[in-house]
């Protein structure tokens, strides 16, 4: 289970995966902004940038806001200046949870992280506590309706990826961020579509949880990443496949 974003695919099972069509989009201009902000806003000169316009457009955001966006943190229009955060705790029986969060207000947004945590069992840690389980990878997604085991293979292994792990649904794609821009590229002028494609943190361990542990932690996730400055949570868990079906 190395590598794997194990909270992904019981996003996908669920039928989960950003259903909140409004709330994307918030965390995807958020992204834009800070990073135009901190790089510049020419994307030729500024990955992080070139990515999260990809990831914009990839999920059916239109231009007009992505250009919005860069203009604000370029200050040719005014705008809420967001800076980013990140917070490290655990969750019951001790899995790691690693959160990512661009927000406005920080004392906000850490009294909403904490009350959460707290709700559920679970507490804030100390900055470098958990960080150290997770790897930056970049994480692309292809439904097996849309490509074959065989021919997907022989595309992206050309295109240098870490792994290809083989799900029920689909193909989780993993490779280094630097090839991250690359492997979208080529899969796109091999005709072949991908459902989603992200910059993440997998873990590289997971501990395995069961019955209500199993639950909340499902919960704690769900609560989590309801928070609009909440950008992206992480988590070191596995649980048994009859949670989800419940």
């Amino acid at each position: 289970m190395s590598g794997h974003s194990k909270w992904a695919s019981i996003k996908r099972k669920k039928g989960k995966v950003d259903a909140a069509r409004g709330r994307l989009f918030t965390k995807l201009i958020r992204e834009i902004s800070i990073a135009a902000r901190l790089g510049g806003a020419d994307p030729a000169a500024n990955s992080r940038l070139r990515v999260a316009m990809q990831v914009a457009k990839d999920n059916n955001m239109p231009t007009d806001n992505i250009q919005k966006a860069i203009k604000k943190a370029a200050g040719e229009d005014e705008g809420t200046r967001f800076e980013e955060h990140s917070y490290e705790g655990y969750g019951p029986k001790g899995f790691a949870l690693l959160i990512e969060a661009l927000t406005d207000n920080k004392n906000r947004t850490s009294a909403e992280v904490r009350h959460i945590l707290s709700k559920y069992n679970g507490s804030l840690g100390e900055s470098g506590c958990v960080s150290w389980l997770f790897q930056t990878r970049g994480v692309i997604w292809v439904n097996k309706e849309q490509c074959d085991e065989e021919t997907l293979l022989g595309v992206v292994l050309e295109a240098g990826v870490e792994d290809v792990k083989i799900e029920d649904e689909g193909f989780e794609i993993i490779c280094a961020p630097e090839d991250f821009e690359t492997v979208c590229e080529t899969l796109k002028s091999s005709n072949i579509p991908y459902q989603s494609a992200d910059i993440q943190k997998l873990p590289k361990t997971v501990v395995t949880l069961n019955g209500d542990s199993a639950r909340t932690a499902l919960k704690i996730m769900e609560a989590l990443e309801s928070l609009d400055d909440v950008q992206r949570v992480s988590a070191n868990f596995d649980i048994p496949d009859d949670i989800l079906e419940e």
